[in-house]
């Protein structure tokens, strides 16, 4: 499996080891991986990225991108196997500070009982998220990871 390169991306350094990963890496396949969420976005948000440093969608080749839809998809479902949440938000996100960086998926689950915190929900719930920086329970981190791992592990992604 190829791993990103760029000693300054968080994603490259996180797939390599050199950036600790709370719950470590829940699934691989030949070009992505999969792993919980290092923001405040809640427990039970993952990330899915590629193996290689890519900071544009265009930039992904075909078997990136046949690989790609299936996953998310199987992730989605490992998500709502464990949480039950009303809805699953699937973003895609490269950028930071207005700077393209290595691109990678964010699978949030959403609860209609985040209301009762937040006032809007999507990329407003996200931003109010990240203004607050809640540092989130490595132990629920960890128990998350650990369930899904073995959830998403029982099934081959279908290409």
């Amino acid at each position: 499996m190829p791993g990103g390169k760029i000693n300054n991306c968080i994603a490259c350094n996180i797939i390599n080891g050199k950036q600790e990963l709370p719950g470590g890496r829940i699934y691989a396949t030949k070009h992505w991986v999969v792993e919980h969420c290092i923001g405040p976005l809640g427990v039970g948000t993952l990330i899915v990225k590629p193996f290689r440093h890519c900071t544009h969608f265009w930039e992904l080749n075909n078997e990136e991108i046949q690989e790609l839809g299936p996953l998310l998809h199987k992730v989605s479902n490992t998500i709502s196997d464990i949480l039950r949440p009303d809805q699953i938000y699937v973003c895609l996100w490269s950028n930071r500070n207005w700077e393209p960086v290595h691109i990678h998926f964010v699978l949030q689950p959403s609860c209609n009982g985040f209301k009762k915190k937040h006032i809007k929900s999507g990329p407003f719930m996200q931003v109010d998220m990240f203004k607050e920086d809640e540092l989130l329970p490595r132990d629920e981190i960890e128990e998350f990871a650990a369930k899904a791992r073995k959830i998403v592990s029982e099934g081959e992604v279908v290409v």
